[in-house]
């Protein structure tokens, strides 16, 4: 029997969609279209189309935007230096408005009534997934399993999983997997040991980053290349955005860079603990700050750093497409076309150095600044510029 009505929902392959997407069938009359967005995850092709089939799921879309999604939401989100609670560089936040504009592009392709996400009842995802589909499809409905079904626990889910003939993957313990996230951004690992937060991080769950004891004993010395602020090659090699990213992944993974140990205050209210490794997201966090330090103004910069808090916050709290953040943007952007360059750094047991930062810009002057006598500074304005700020006392 042909189905009338239509669901999108934003599936995985594993065991948590796998579960959503069975009960959707099971309590909507509806035929469900399992769509994955391929944004740098590890992804089996294979294992999406096997479960989905398995489920009698009879269209499977799988999108590659990896390049779109560097260069159109994490490239944007690095030029405003953007650090939530001054370390977490928004690798899972930064990925959920993507996947939700493309959901409700497909919804509407294929006349679909509803979209569906996979994220819980406790966590800040369903904001951003929903924030998204609000703003690109604000008539189609939503459906938010965690928030709705008698499923309580991982406990009922594996349960459920059981029951419905669904297959169930152990971490390399064999136990139940930790929840993880990952993208070609970062990878952020949650749950079990790592809820208590007296409990230090188990080596085995870091995926693209190894520790400072076992990097190697030999620095290793990476340039990047700026146009109009954005990353554009590595060593002198132009690569497309995504090949960038994850060539950067590579090097700075292999030092031991990225990793950062959390305990966040979520949009919702309640504090989580997670560990996220962003390599190449951290050494080009870097090296940006570096080009911009030879290419910008004071007042710009300063600007950049004011309103950097409030940028990464509406960005975790899900208003990518936010007017407020629209608004933003164009403050971080707006002498981009000045920041061009190249940055070389120096990497050694999870530490970056900077060895140079080559320019063609004049914000820089080694004449003003040198220790050498010279003519171009106006020191005899000083004692008049200290005066007055001795007023403000």
């Amino acid at each position: 029997m042909k189905l009338s009505k239509k669901i999108v929902l934003a599936y995985s392959g594993g065991l948590d969609t796998s579960i959503i997407l069975k009960w959707l069938q099971e309590n909507y009359n509806s035929e469900i279209i399992a769509y994955t967005a391929d944004i740098g995850q590890k992804i089996d092709r294979k294992k999406i189309f096997k479960n989905a089939k398995l489920l009698g799921v009879k269209k499977v879309i799988i999108e590659n935007l990896k390049d779109t999604f560097v260069n159109e939401y994490v490239f944007p989100m690095l030029r405003g230096h953007a650090l939530y609670e001054g370390v977490y560089l928004l690798g899972t936040s930064i990925a959920r408005p993507l996947i939700a504009k493309r959901q409700i592009v497909i919804a509407k392709k294929y006349k679909a009534y509803a979209v569906s996400h996979g994220s819980t009842g406790k966590g800040n995802d369903q904001v951003r997934f929903e924030l998204g589909y609000h703003y690109f499809g604000p008539k189609i409905k939503i459906i938010a399993p965690w928030r709705i079904w008698k499923l309580k626990s991982r406990t009922d889910l594996i349960n459920y999983a059981k029951k419905s003939g669904i297959p169930i993957p152990k971490d390399k313990k064999g136990a139940s997997p930790f929840s993880v996230d990952d993208n070609l951004f970062h990878t952020s690992t949650e749950g079990k040991v790592l809820e208590n937060p007296k409990n230090s991080a188990p080596e085995f769950i870091f995926q693209r980053t190894i520790s400072p004891e076992k990097a190697p004993n030999k620095a290793t010395f990476v340039t990047v290349n700026f146009k109009n602020s954005t990353p554009v090659a590595v060593n002198g090699k132009k690569l497309s955005p995504s090949k960038l990213l994850e060539k950067l992944n590579q090097i700075a993974g292999k030092n031991a860079i990225g990793r950062v140990d959390l305990v966040e205050n979520r949009f919702i209210g309640i504090k989580s603990r997670g560990v996220y490794e962003t390599p190449g997201g951290t050494l080009l966090l870097f090296a940006h700050r570096a080009i911009e330090s030879v290419t910008l103004d004071k007042k710009t910069m300063h600007k950049k750093d004011k309103i950097m808090p409030k940028y990464a916050e509406l960005i975790y709290n899900g208003y990518w497409y936010s007017k407020e953040r629209f608004k933003l943007q164009k403050i971080v952007d707006l002498n981009k076309n000045k920041v061009n360059g190249s940055v070389k750094l120096k990497l050694y047991k999870g530490n970056i150095t900077i060895q140079s930062r080559i320019t063609n810009s004049k914000a820089y002057s080694i004449k003003k600044v040198s220790f050498e006598e010279n003519k171009t500074f106006n020191k005899s304005n000083i004692e008049r510029f200290i005066n007055f700020h001795k007023k403000r006392l």
